[in-house]
Parts: structure tokens; C-alpha cells; sequence
């Protein structure tokens, strides 16, 4: 925990402390924990970060080393700290940790590791909220702010005979690198932007053959365009009628990305913008293209089960991988901490977020658990400093 005694050259000291007497208590220590914890303090409230792991950007250490945003870094700051210039444009993994690190020193945040809330209630007069956290505490805060993450709990589907899989089968968020993998044969099921640059990794890696099993065909973007970056265009269409957006995405990809269906990976028939409205963000290519024109990375079937030594396709054919990296994606796992409040949706996601609150639990406030085609960071940002304005109010 930072000493609140000190304060950093750069940074500027927090007005006097607004939280009668009892804390905003954020939950995570990623991105949008640390952004809300940061505004708040602005704000003169004061505000503790409670974190299950040893550190901040807990999630961001455990990704892929080739890992790089899809967002531009000056989209990708945090609130009252611009990303430094030596990061480049997409920033790395690495360089998103030693920020996340630098933001909770540069705000003098108040954080506590090794504390994992498990249920969140109302106090007995109402008037706040009572966290149950690991080691028996107990602690009473005048509002909470909830920040998991979007990537909480590795999701692995229960295909028939998956227990039985003599290969090796582990899900995306315990891949590191191709190294493992160098002769052999991989399938990666998914074609998320995960699922898309494992397999590009591999191919690069010295993998002997890669698969990539498909669902549903996604929507590629090209990440920039003539320096365009499509994060911008993003940013400037989030707004507009999504027909509209959808057909202007028609164009754009049919102008800039090449039909795959002949090397097995046809246009998707649903709209752009109306796949991110269910979810779904467009894949932006890092290599993938490329990699599949050539034939270094083979769509195939989805997976419907797996068989001794083999996986069984959707559409029946067997094949025999040595390895199956499963990006299929995570669950936000709340459902333990505030599934008895009513204020997640059947999904199991949160019915609000940013700062508004959901109906009948005041002072509750999400962050992190959307993923806008306008990009995460920048929409955590925005979220942060409206909560901080909300709470700064009350």
C-alpha cells in the first residue's frame, strides 16, 4: 500500500476527505478499479482498492506475451495519467503493467491485496453496504464500486467426452507462448481477437499445423487503415443507427478485407454493428488474414465433442490435435457476490453500470463489464469520472 504520507512530485494532494467517516470500497485492482479509485480521490473521497491477488493489473499479468491493445494509447489512459510516448501506438502487455503500477503510485491510492470479497449487502440501516471478505472481515463502506473485470473466471464448454481427451487441452488464459507448442499440431477453438492472435503466435512460433475451430463467422477489421486506426471510426459511429452502421461496415470490409470463404472463413450474414450490439466485437486483424490466405491457419468446424484421442467437428469429421487451446471466452462470475441483490441480468452481467445505479440498491455502482466497440480503456475512463461526480454529490 502506497504511503499516504508522501506525495509524488507530479501528483496533486487530495482535497479534504468527503466520506463521512466510511469509505468507498472498489473491488479489483485492474483498469476500471484503479480509474474509479483515482477520480474519487479527486473528488475528496476517500476511497479503498480491495484486491484479491499480490498486485494491481492482476489480470494483465497472465496474458500472452505477444499481447498488444487494439486501442491507440492515447484512447487507452487512465483518468489524470497520460500513457508515456515510448510505449508506442499499441501499447504491449508489459509496458499496460508497469502503467497500471505506475497509476496506483502517481494517485497515492489506497490499496489492499490479498482481501477477495465474496457477498456484498446492505447494511441493517440501509444506509450503506457490508463486504464479507476473505479472513473473516467485515467491512462497512458508504457506497461500493464494483470492477472484477470483464475476464474474471477462464470459461471451458462441457463438450461430451472432453474429461477423457488423451491430448492436451487448456484454456487461452494459460497460454504464454509458442514455444510448447513447436511441432505440433494445434486446434484453437474460437475466433474471438484472442483466439485469432493465439493462432497467428503459433504459426509464427514454429506450431507444425494449426486449426481454428469456428462457430460463427466474425466480423475482421483491418486495426488500421492508412493510419486511420479503426478504433476511430469506433468512437465516431457508436452513436449512429446501428442499420446504418452496419451497411457503412459492409462497405469498408468488403473494400479492405478479402473473402476468405474459399480457404474456409466466409462473411459473416449478420451486420457489423449488429453482432457488437449482441456482444460480439469485431476481430481486428493482427496477422490472421494473412495466415489464412496462405494456409498456415485452417478454419474448420466447430467442436461438438471430443473422442479419445480425437475431437469430433460439427459437421463429422474427426481430427487427432496433440493440443487444444480453448479461447472461449470467461465468465464475470458475480452471481456469488451480488446475485441475491437482483441486479444482474440473465446473462449474469450487471442491468447498469457506470453511474447509474440499479433500481433498489443505491451506491451500487459496475465498471469494466462492457465491451464497446469504442474500446474498454477509454469507456472505463469515462465510467470512472462519472461515478466520481455521482458519489462526490451525495
Amino acid at each position: 500500500m502506497p504511503d499516504s504520507t508522501s506525495t509524488p512530485r507530479d501528483a496533486q494532494p487530495a482535497p479534504q476527505d468527503r466520506a463521512d467517516g466510511r469509505p468507498v470500497y472498489v473491488i479489483g485492482g485492474g483498469p476500471g478499479g484503479l480509474a474509479a479509485a483515482a477520480t474519487l480521490r479527486a473528488q475528496g473521497v476517500r476511497t479503498v482498492v480491495l484486491e484479491k491477488s499480490a498486485h494491481v493489473g492482476a489480470s494483465w499479468r497472465s496474458h500472452y506475451d505477444r499481447l498488444h491493445l487494439h486501442t491507440i494509447r492515447r484512447w487507452s489512459a487512465l483518468p489524470g495519467l497520460a500513457m508515456p510516448r515510448r510505449f508506442g501506438r499499441w501499447v504491449s502487455r508489459d509496458d499496460m503493467v508497469r502503467y497500471l503500477e505506475k497509476y496506483a503510485t502517481h494517485h497515492e491510492l489506497e490499496v489492499v491485496t490479498g482481501v477477495e470479497v465474496s457477498r456484498i449487502d446492505r447494511t441493517a440501516d440501509g444506509s450503506g453496504w457490508q463486504l464479507s471478505a476473505t479472513g473473516g472481515r467485515v467491512l462497512t463502506g458508504r457506497a461500493v464500486v464494483v470492477a472484477t473485470g470483464f475476464n474474471h473466471t477462464p470459461r471451458v464448454p462441457a463438450w461430451p467426452g472432453r474429461e477423457d481427451f488423451t491430448g492436451e487441452l487448456v484454456h487461452a488464459s494459460r497460454y504464454r507462448d509458442p514455444a510448447p507448442y513447436a511441432g505440433k499440431d494445434v486446434l484453437v477453438v474460437g475466433i474471438g481477437n484472442t483466439g485469432a492472435e493465439i493462432a497467428v503466435d503459433l504459426v509464427e512460433g514454429g506450431a507444425a499445423r494449426v486449426r481454428i475451430a469456428v462457430r460463427t463467422a466474425p466480423h475482421i477489421v483491418r486495426r488500421s487503415t492508412a493510419g486511420w486506426p479503426a478504433q476511430a471510426t469506433a468512437v465516431l459511429v457508436r452513436r449512429l443507427p446501428v442499420r446504418l452502421v452496419d451497411r457503412a461496415g459492409r462497405l469498408m470490409t468488403r473494400l479492405s478485407v478479402p473473402d476468405l470463404a474459399a480457404h474456409g472463413l466466409p462473411r459473416p450474414d449478420t451486420g457489423l454493428y449488429s453482432r457488437v450490439k449482441e456482444g460480439a466485437i469485431p476481430v481486428q486483424d493482427v496477422g490472421l488474414i494473412d495466415a489464412v490466405k496462405r494456409g498456415r491457419v485452417v478454419p474448420v468446424a466447430a467442436v461438438a465433442s471430443f473422442d479419445g484421442d480425437g475431437v469430433v467437428l460439427a459437421d463429422g469429421s474427426r481430427i487427432t490435435p496433440d493440443a487444444v487451446i480453448a479461447a472461449t471466452g470467461y465468465d464475470r462470475a458475480l452471481e456469488g457476490m451480488v446475485g441475491h441483490l437482483g441486479v444482474l441480468d440473465a446473462r449474469g452481467r450487471p442491468v447498469v453500470h457506470g453511474a447509474r445505479t440499479p433500481e433498489g440498491a443505491p451506491g451500487l455502482y459496475f465498471t469494466g463489464f462492457t465491451n464497446p466497440i469504442s474500446g474498454m480503456l477509454r469507456e472505463i475512463a469515462r465510467d470512472a469520472r462519472k461515478i466520481a461526480a455521482r458519489l462526490a454529490k451525495r
